[in-house]
């Protein structure tokens, strides 16, 4: 197996999070009025969410009368990171959600980010940050970047704030900053993703979690073990993630992990000219596009 010095563009980025639910009617309007992204385009089955602004698509929800609710721990969705430009746009998604009684369920400075965390209404994560100009991360001199986690200045961040009476939702810009995950196994997850898919390890907090990039980002991926080790797959019916994805910036770098991936015998749920489909280790599809 040819896993030597791969390393993925450092132009990465991540695209949109699918999420399989129950209450397609409820959850669309949680992520609108509660959360701050534009309603795109809407189906019977599907709501697509995302900036207006941008035309970008950031989340697709999907509905099945098939759908279960989740019993026991399972491979998944920690959380969603929606990443917003500014420390005012931070502020102003803070303000509507203390007005709007939103599930905040915690606020933390990483050191390179600052953050508030919610759960949707059918208990998916989501997290909301800015991040601090890079020239103050704690970047070491073998490209770790180490995150702490302390209380957020939440006055600090309300006092940012430039919409304080009229909130028009996430800003031109916004993104998935990143996505975490929770696995059944650390190793085999840094393996696969340092190995296979050319991300590098920032930041390990022993047996509990780790957080991978493209290039010199702080994270594209967490990964944790807080659910417990060995926990099994979602079943196809489980509400939760459907699958998250990649974007590459040209067909160029796309081939060459395609290419990659196939000298090492990574078997594809789906392979196109411009899409490939795969699971990592704990059973979660990506799709990785260009």
């Amino acid at each position: 197996m040819e896993t030597k010095n791969f390393t993925i563009a450092s132009t990465l980025k991540l695209g949109k999070v699918v999420l399989k639910v129950m209450n397609l009617e409820a959850m669309t309007q949680f992520y609108q009025e509660i959360i701050g992204l534009d309603l795109l385009e809407q189906t019977e089955g599907v709501s697509v969410l995302g900036i207006k602004a941008d035309g970008t698509v950031l989340l697709e929800l999907r509905r099945s009368v098939a759908m279960t609710v989740q019993t026991g721990r399972k491979t998944g969705l920690y959380h969603t990171a929606f990443l917003v430009p500014e420390r005012s746009d931070l502020g102003n998604a803070l303000l509507h959600y203390i007005k709007k009684q939103a599930p905040i369920i915690g606020a933390s400075d990483h050191g390179y980010s600052e953050a508030l965390y919610l759960n949707d209404p059918e208990g998916n994560g989501i997290e909301v940050y800015r991040d601090k100009p890079s020239e103050v991360w704690d970047v070491r001199a073998d490209g770790r970047i180490e995150g702490i986690t302390i209380e957020m200045d939440a006055d600090g961040v309300v006092a940012a704030a430039d919409e304080r009476e009229n909130w028009s939702g996430f800003p031109s810009g916004t993104s998935i900053g990143h996505v975490h995950l929770k696995v059944a196994d650390l190793n085999q997850t840094e393996q696969f993703y340092t190995k296979m898919l050319g991300l590098s390890l920032k930041t390990v907090f022993p047996n509990q979690a780790i957080f991978l990039a493209a290039g010199g980002y702080h994270h594209h991926i967490g990964a944790n073990v807080w659910s417990g080790t060995g926990i099994p797959p979602m079943n196809e019916n489980d509400i939760g993630l459907d699958y998250y994805s990649f974007i590459l910036p040209e067909q160029t770098e796309f081939d060459r992990l395609k290419n990659h991936l196939e000298t090492n015998e990574i078997d594809f749920l789906a392979s196109e000219a411009d899409t490939i489909e795969l699971l990592d280790p704990n059973g979660i599809k990506i799709k990785i596009t260009y």
